[in-house]
């Protein structure tokens, strides 16, 4: 969903901004004449790492409510806006979870999302084209789904899991450019341009197999979003929502619109590592199972 893509790419231009406020400013403690210092090398991307997760979730909707123009309803004036704010509002009361602001945005789309730093503190996104293509029960349920990623803390938990996974593949590439730039071309002090070359095409590998931690994630996310979607609006609500979404989209998403998509993509094999999102077919069969 937009989320995950807001929120990854956000995460990624933060740290990447840091990093290289940091190495400008030369505040990089880690870097030593007689090689690294471990210890200051882990505070160091730590901060960094986390530090890049929970400012991008911090802005999350400001930055999500500008990427898609989403207007939020302050006072409701058309029975849409009336049954929308409503719906949200009653399946917030029953979810435990403060009010959301709850915003509609133009696209033709069939889409919705949540974001938010905590849960009392959250966005409810739709799509017009949402509310044009799919009947009452079928975006209550869609409603529901997003909920219930509030009400579980998912941008939340996503952000630690980014923060740690930030962490490391900061921390590895680095030690990995001074091994290489020890071992392979012999630098004996400081260090040379091969420890920066290494450093960032290891910290592109590591980020990619990081990703995959991070999307195995956001498709558990999901069953649990359905689940909390069937509880609020009704089991057989939230099958026809996901069964709507099949009609809408026959055929798979582009590649770069899949993390846009409230469907998610297809794949198999590899890439199916990648996906933000189960095949619908998957979590049909999940809800209908716990039935």
């Amino acid at each position: 969903m937009k989320r995950i893509f807001l929120f990854l790419a956000t995460n990624l231009a933060i740290v990447l901004v840091l990093s290289f406020t940091a190495r400008l400013l030369g505040i990089e403690p880690y870097l030593q004449d007689g090689g690294l210092s471990l210890t200051s090398l882990l505070a160091f991307t730590a901060i960094m790492g986390m530090g890049g997760a929970f400012i991008s979730l911090a802005i999350s909707k400001w930055s999500a409510k500008r990427a898609v123009g989403a207007i939020v309803i302050e006072t409701p004036r058309t029975p849409e806006e009336i049954w929308l704010v409503t719906t949200v509002r009653r399946q917030a009361e029953t979810a435990g979870i403060g009010m959301p602001e709850v915003a509609m945005y133009d696209s033709p789309e069939v889409n919705a999302f949540a974001t938010g730093m905590n849960k009392n503190n959250a966005l409810v996104a739709v799509s017009t084209g949402l509310l044009r293509n799919m009947s009452r029960d079928e975006a209550e349920a869609v409603l529901g789904h997003e909920v219930s990623h509030v009400a579980n803390g998912d941008m939340v938990t996503l952000a630690l899991i980014q923060g740690v996974v930030n962490t490391f593949v900061m921390f590895l590439s680095r030690v990995i450019g001074h091994l290489v730039d020890r071992v392979v071309f012999k630098t004996e002090r400081g260090h040379g341009p091969a420890f920066f070359v290494t450093m960032i095409v290891a910290e592109l590998v590591l980020g990619i197999l990081a990703s995959m931690i991070v999307m195995w994630f956001s498709r558990q996310r999901e069953f649990r979003a359905d689940h909390g979607g069937a509880t609020l609006a009704g089991r057989q609500k939230m099958i026809a929502a996901l069964q709507a979404l099949q009609r809408q989209h026959p055929a798979p998403l582009p590649d770069k619109m899949a993390a846009f998509g409230i469907s998610g993509g297809m794949g198999g094999g590899l890439k199916r590592l990648f996906m933000t999102h189960p095949p619908l077919e998957e979590r049909i069969a999940a809800l209908q199972s716990a039935a």
